[in-house]
């Protein structure tokens, strides 16, 4: 009777620790914008099974995956053992209802015991042994010793068994548990029966109060995670939004008051998910091994970002929440900009996505770095200096490189390229060429959309361009933080394609192809978009594009951001290789682990102040490689690693190409005849 009131007052107490501590934390997410997040639920769902319960993404990395898949189930099978152990406070012979006899779960029970122990060993190997350098910054010492509170109650839980086995209370067939058993066999079974009972309850009080304290520190600890995270997997934007896509401010922008704030000034003005998102960090990591900011030794690390937001979040919360509480304002008056993060921090990012693609948990790092951004941008007027000359070229010419309209078209002199309006009449061609800023002003990506325009023509392909009607699809813009000129980009945009009956576009630019198939939707530009190498080699296969010889030189593809980890082009640039009989090397961060040029995120037109540039760390990675020629998909990475060759002076062994040119160097000169329209 005295231990079933004492394990009641125990529990008591741990529960009211807990709630108080949920509730205040449920506080402080509130302090955050509104955002609907409860669409797509068969994909929330979905997402859901595949990066919580099936450890998706953390099996991508097989040790630690594997590591973790162990903690994880364990304590998703031992939650049957901690109902067990404070069942037995109250009665010696209490078993779970239905399976409390079933012998497969006392085997399965004491499988999953040992492998959360073999997982534990297997973490400090890797943080005492291997020291991965994305710990760099994390609470190593608080890691330790959660991994031993961990190890402590997987004992305990063993060694309660043991005892139950020793004293006869074992509710299931001895043999099943065979680990209990074994440690039975050789530690309590020989005792007297008066020492098995004393055994028997130390266990039952250490487990029970290991649990307990464990629930309580979890509420404070960065291990927090582990009641976040499925709830911020849950809420991630994946089912909401394509991956590539940033979100829509909630300001309209036409009927702006003095009070409303564009982006994020303070932690306030992060959303509630934003919120979240820094009480789920595992600090693991990933992200920052991942960051081409952090590798070339620029100040941001998403992963300090995070918490860096989440400790500002902790210390300042409570008095936010005591305001609104007293009906006062919930409002800080502390910027996150520069207080709480340096500005260096917040232009660092090329918005490549690594950071989110490789977080286990969901976390969205790029939405709140152009929070931050768009709040400079639109509210401080502060930026640096190189990317205002950019908005101001983006604002009166059209582009960024401050070319007037008329010389969109200077690329395509005696090519006999239609333009809609002047050469065809809206709507009667096939697709629209979407030709883009960089390959109609910059040189090297001139040379690029001629090979692509004369391919379509010689595969007899009914296109058309806009010509002088194009204007810069906004990326740029909207990625340096400038909402509002992105919006009135993206709208005249598709004013003129719902003008010129455009339904289908095709590109040769990632940035282009994500805005207009992913963001446009969110102002009724809905077209069907393909990148230039899906679409090539979709012509290839049809047999519109007869190969005629084999490329001679070894070509190593380097792999968009925005075309392989944002949107999944991954197959088609290879096929094309493979359509083009090329010798192909890879280079080794590739696919959706490719590694930016650094140009994306508005830092084309920015100057790289610290570090290694981002370009000559993946120049160095392909001159390593020892391949002839660097493949690419891109117009800024054809750019940006032409330019690191160069500065290399590597100009002679190694050369850039997009796959357009390597593909018509082999095609066939003989073509079907044009259905040009």
């Amino acid at each position: 009777m005295l231990t079933a009131v004492a394990m009641t007052l125990a529990i008591a107490v741990a529960l009211g620790l807990f709630t108080r501590r949920a509730l205040q934390l449920l506080a402080m997410l509130r302090l955050g914008k509104p955002e609907k997040r409860w669409d797509n639920l068969g994909a929330r769902i979905g997402r859901e099974l595949r990066v919580v319960w099936s450890q998706q993404k953390l099996l991508q990395w097989p040790f630690p995956g594997i590591m973790h898949t162990f903690i994880f189930w364990g304590f998703v099978v031992l939650f049957t053992t901690i109902v067990e152990a404070f069942g037995k406070a109250y009665s010696s012979s209490f078993a779970l209802p239905v399976v409390g006899h079933w012998g497969p779960l006392a085997a399965l029970q004491d499988t999953f015991a040992g492998l959360v122990l073999v997982g534990i060993a297997m973490a400090f190997y890797i943080r005492k042994v291997l020291r991965p350098g994305r710990f760099r910054g994390s609470h190593l010492k608080e890691a330790d010793q959660i991994l031993i509170a961990i190890s402590g109650i997987m004992l305990t839980v063993i060694g309660l068994r043991a005892t139950e086995i020793a004293v006869g209370h074992f509710p299931y067939p001895r043999a099943a548990a065979y680990i209990s058993s074994f440690v039975a066999a050789h530690l309590f079974d020989g005792l007297a029966h008066g020492s098995q009972e004393v055994w028997n309850g130390g266990f039952l009080w250490a487990h029970s109060l290991l649990v307990l304290a464990f629930l309580v520190y979890l509420g404070y600890s960065k291990h927090l995670h582990i009641i976040t995270a499925p709830f911020n997997v849950f809420f991630s934007s994946t089912a909401s939004r394509p991956r590539g896509a940033l979100k829509r401010v909630d300001v309209d922008f036409e009927e702006m008051g003095d009070d409303d704030v564009i982006g994020a000034a303070t932690i306030t003005d992060l959303t509630w998910k934003g919120l979240l998102d820094t009480y789920t960090c595992t600090e693991c990591g990933r992200c920052q091994s991942a960051c081409p900011a952090w590798n070339t030794g620029k100040p941001l690390s998403p992963k300090l970002l995070v918490m860096e937001l989440r400790d500002h979040l902790m210390q300042a919360g409570p008095g936010l929440v005591a305001a609104r509480k007293a009906g006062g304002s919930p409002e800080t008056t502390t910027p996150l900009n520069p207080d709480v993060l340096d500005d260096e921090v917040v232009w660092d990012c090329t918005t490549c996505g690594a950071c989110v693609y490789n977080c286990p948990v969901d976390i969205e790092h790029i939405d709140h770095i152009i929070d931050m951004r768009r709040n400079l941008v639109m509210m401080e007027a502060r930026f640096p200096r190189e990317m205002g000359t950019a908005l101001n070229n983006l604002e009166n010419s059209g582009n960024p490189w401050g070319q007037p309209a008329r010389a969109r078209l200077d690329w395509a002199q005696g090519l006999d390229i239609p333009v809609v309006g002047r050469d065809v009449a809206p709507g009667e061609f096939e697709v629209l060429f979407w030709v883009g800023c960089a390959g109609a002003f910059e040189d090297r990506n001139k040379k690029v959309v001629q090979s692509f325009a004369r391919l379509m023509k010689r595969a007899g392909v009914c296109f058309a361009i806009l010509g002088s009607s194009e204007g810069c699809n906004g990326d740029p813009a909207r990625r340096m933080g400038h909402e509002y000129l992105y919006e009135t980009m993206a709208k005249a945009n598709i004013e003129t394609m719902e003008a010129g009956g455009v339904t289908k576009i095709v590109t040769a630019c990632p940035h282009c192809f994500n805005t207009i198939a992913n963001e446009y939707p969110q102002f009724g530009g809905n077209y069907q978009v393909r990148h230039h190498t899906d679409f090539l080699a979709e012509l290839v296969a049809e047999g519109r594009l007869p190969i005629e010889r084999d490329f001679p030189e070894s070509v190593a593809y380097h792999d968009p951001c925005y075309a392989a980890r944002h949107n999944d082009i991954l197959e088609a640039p290879r096929r094309i290789l493979e359509q083009a009989g090329a010798p192909t090397r890879e280079l080794h961060r590739h696919g959706r682990h490719t590694f930016c040029c650094g140009a994306g995120g508005g830092r084309m037109w920015m100057e790289e102040r610290l570090g290694k540039k981002v370009n000559l760390d993946r120049v160095d990675e392909a001159l390593a490689v020892g391949t002839d020629v660097v493949g690419v998909g891109c117009p800024f990475c054809h750019v940006m690693l032409g330019d690191g060759i160069a500065e290399r002076g590597a100009d002679a062994d190694i050369k850039v190409r997009d796959l357009a040119q390597i593909l018509e160097d082999v095609v066939a000169a003989e073509a079907p005849e044009t259905t040009q329209g």
